[in-house]
C-alpha cells in the first residue's frame, strides 16, 4: 500500500477564484497536542457567499499522504470547488506520522468533527447534515473516527460518510501480508500488534448504525485499495443493500486531483447522494 504522496505543485496550475466563497484559515480546533508537538491542528473552512435559511451542507475532508504526510493548504480548491456550490467544507490537519500512530490521528479527525457538529452553525451550516469524506489515508481516518465508537461520534450526528479511493479499509488483512516496517513510517503509524491493526480497520465496525456510505474507487489505483474496497463494500452491503460504488477509470492520485477542477462531475454526484439521505 505504499501510497504517492499529493504533490502540492500540482495546484499551482489552476487559477484560484474566491469571488463565490470566503474562506476562515487555522482555526485550532484542539488546543491542547500530543507530546512533543509544539502546533496544534488547525482547519480550514470554505462558506458560501449566499446560504439559504435553513443553513447548508456541510463536508468534512480528511486528506491523504500515507498518514506521514500532507497539509489542508493543497486542498483549497476543493474547499472553494464545494462552496461555490452551495456546501460549507471543512478541511482539517492532523498530526502526522511518525510523531503520532493512526489512534492519534482518528482521535484528532473525530475532534475535528464534534467541533465541526458544535460550531458550525456560526458559519451558516446545518449542523445536521454534516459528512464526511476523504482520500487514500484520509478516506482511512474519517471512516475510522465515524465508526469506532472508542472515538466518541454518534453515528447520528454524521448524515453520510463518502470515501475516495481510501486506503487501509481493512488494515488487519494487509498488514498480515505486508508486516509493517519502518519505511513509510508504517510501523510507527501501525505498530507490530496485530490486535491494532484490527481496531485500525473500520471494515470491523460497520452495523446498522453506520451513516449512509457512498463509495468512489479507481479501476487504476493501487491493488490494495481495490481490494480493501471490495472488502469493504462486501460488508457495508449486508446493513445498506443499496450502496453504490462509483468505478473511475482513474489511477489514485488523480482520484483527488479531479475536485481541483470546477467543472469535475463529482461535486454533482457527491451533492446528489447528500440531498439523497437528508430529504
Amino acid at each position: 500500500m505504499r501510497l504517492f504522496k499529493i504533490p502540492t505543485v500540482l495546484i499551482s496550475v489552476f487559477l484560484i477564484t474566491s469571488c463565490a466563497s470566503k474562506k476562515t484559515s487555522n482555526i485550532v480546533y484542539q488546543p491542547t497536542t500530543v507530546e512533543n508537538a509544539t502546533i496544534a491542528p488547525k482547519l480550514n473552512i470554505f462558506v458560501p457567499q449566499k446560504v439559504n435559511k435553513a443553513g447548508a451542507k456541510v463536508l468534512i475532508f480528511v486528506h491523504g499522504g500515507n498518514w506521514n504526510s500532507g497539509r489542508k493548504e493543497t486542498y483549497n480548491l476543493l474547499g472553494r470547488n464545494f462552496a461555490k456550490r452551495g456546501i460549507i467544507t471543512v478541511i482539517p490537519d492532523y498530526t502526522l506520522s511518525p510523531k503520532v500512530n493512526y489512534d492519534v490521528m482518528a482521535q484528532q479527525i473525530a475532534t475535528a468533527i464534534e467541533w465541526t457538529k458544535k460550531n458550525i452553525s456560526q458559519y451558516n451550516g446545518n449542523a445536521n447534515q454534516i459528512f464526511v469524506t476523504g482520500h487514500s489515508a484520509g478516506g482511512h481516518l474519517g471512516a475510522l473516527a465515524v465508526m469506532n465508537p472508542k472515538y466518541g461520534v454518534q453515528p447520528k450526528s454524521v448524515a453520510g460518510i463518502i470515501l475516495n479511493d481510501a486506503a487501509g479499509l481493512d488494515m488487519k488483512n494487509y498488514l498480515e501480508k505486508y508486516p509493517p516496517t519502518n519505511q513509510d513510517d508504517y510501523l510507527a503509524t501501525w505498530t507490530s500488534d496485530p490486535e491494532q491493526w484490527k481496531a485500525a480497520s473500520p471494515i470491523y465496525y460497520v452495523n446498522a448504525q453506520t451513516p449512509p456510505v457512498l463509495l468512489y474507487v479507481g479501476t487504476k489505483t493501487y491493488p490494495s485499495i481495490i481490494e480493501g474496497t471490495q472488502r469493504f463494500e462486501k460488508a457495508i452491503k449486508v446493513f445498506q443493500p443499496e450502496v453504490q460504488t462509483i468505478r473511475l477509470r482513474k489511477k489514485h492520485v488523480p482520484m483527488v486531483v479531479q475536485y481541483f477542477k470546477p467543472w469535475s462531475a463529482r461535486f454533482e454526484e457527491m451533492i446528489r447522494f447528500m440531498d439523497s439521505v437528508t430529504q
